[in-house]
């Protein structure tokens, strides 16, 4: 009723708010269309078991802001071993990059990826997971060691002195007779100085007469 005076009286702001009314109706629908209906999901592969994914508008590829509900499925080749359903988690520092917290084990596995919220989104790929080599034991403390002895070269030791010789004794008949030689030998040197003084004597007093 109130629109239809507004017309009747071909007001200026009767007409401005019939046209907001419709442009916002109008717009709604243009803003909920604006990136689609579906998500695309991506599974790159894994991360130290972890299964990573990119996550994006199917539209115009721009990031998902809203938090995204997930699933993660994984299945062995031959179908005898399942991990999952697991929820994705966004990584930090991303806005397209989504994670799961937890491990898969090493092997090959076909995993898939069914988004919800905000939007329908299917993804899966074949991944494997390595195995990791147990950590290597801790190294032993080194054990020192000592070093060898350096051979010096040997010195001869320092010559002793020769021990003093002990006198020769002498028979008690040789002294005897070296002693006698010596008293004969003595006496007779007397007696020759005995002469000679005599002699001299004699020519002295031959020389005063």
């Amino acid at each position: 009723m109130r629109i239809h005076r507004l017309f009747r009286a071909g007001t200026g702001p009767g007409l401005l708010l019939i046209f907001l009314l419709f442009a916002q109706v109008l717009a709604l629908p243009a803003t909920a269309q604006a990136h689609g209906d579906t998500v695309k999901v991506v599974v790159t592969g894994q991360r130290d078991g972890h299964v990573t994914t990119e996550i994006t508008w199917e539209n115009d590829g721009d990031a998902v802001d809203e938090a995204v509900a997930a699933t993660v499925n994984a299945t062995s080749p031959d179908g005898s071993r399942s991990m999952g359903p697991w929820p994705l988690v966004r990584d930090p520092g991303s806005r397209t990059s989504w994670s799961t917290s937890e491990v898969l084990t090493p092997g090959t596995w076909k995993v898939t990826v069914d988004v919800g919220f905000p939007a329908l989104g299917h993804g899966e790929a074949e991944i494997s997971v390595p195995a990791v080599d147990p950590s290597p034991p801790a190294p032993r403390p080194a054990t020192p060691t000592t070093p060898a002895p350096v051979p010096t070269a040997a010195t001869d030791p320092a010559p002793s002195a020769p021990a003093p010789s002990a006198p020769t004794s002498i028979p008690a008949g040789d002294r005897v007779d070296r002693t006698a030689e010596w008293t004969v030998a003595g006496l007779a040197g007397f007696a020759l100085v005995g002469a000679a003084v005599g002699l001299l004597v004699r020519r002295a007093r031959a020389r005063r007469r």
